[in-house]
């Protein structure tokens, strides 16, 4: 049963902006922490951002930094990552993901995952 439905991608130019949802499935995921992964073709998954339950915490890959912002909105169940500024080497699969624990980086250690949505920056 898939519990966390990624929405939002597409294709876009080198400098746009595309704005990608996470949906919860009602209180499953009530006080994780939330993270968002891409995966380019051959390459590993790689941490983009993740939040805490709270928002109060928030940390990003030095790779994205100053142009995607994580953000959550918890009584609507999404969290949100903002991505302005593209370049065509942020083409990938995006895909959100939810531990119990903030502060992983690692996929290995998310333990729900989304089926992720594409994202396509053309040059």
């Amino acid at each position: 049963q898939v519990q966390l439905v990624e929405s939002g991608g597409g294709l876009v130019q080198a400098g746009g902006s595309l704005r990608l949802s996470c949906a919860a499935a009602g209180d499953t995921f009530r006080g994780y922490a939330k993270g968002w992964f891409r995966q380019a073709p051959g390459k590993e998954r790689e941490f983009v951002a993740a939040i805490s339950w709270s928002g109060g915490r928030i940390h990003s890959a030095d790779s994205v930094k100053g142009r995607f912002t994580i953000s959550r909105d918890n009584p609507k169940n999404t969290v949100t990552l903002q991505m302005n500024s593209l370049k065509p080497e942020d083409t990938a699969v995006y895909y959100c993901a939810a531990d119990p624990k903030y502060g992983s980086t690692l996929s290995s250690e998310y333990h729900y995952w989304g089926q992720g949505t594409q994202v396509t920056v053309s040059s």
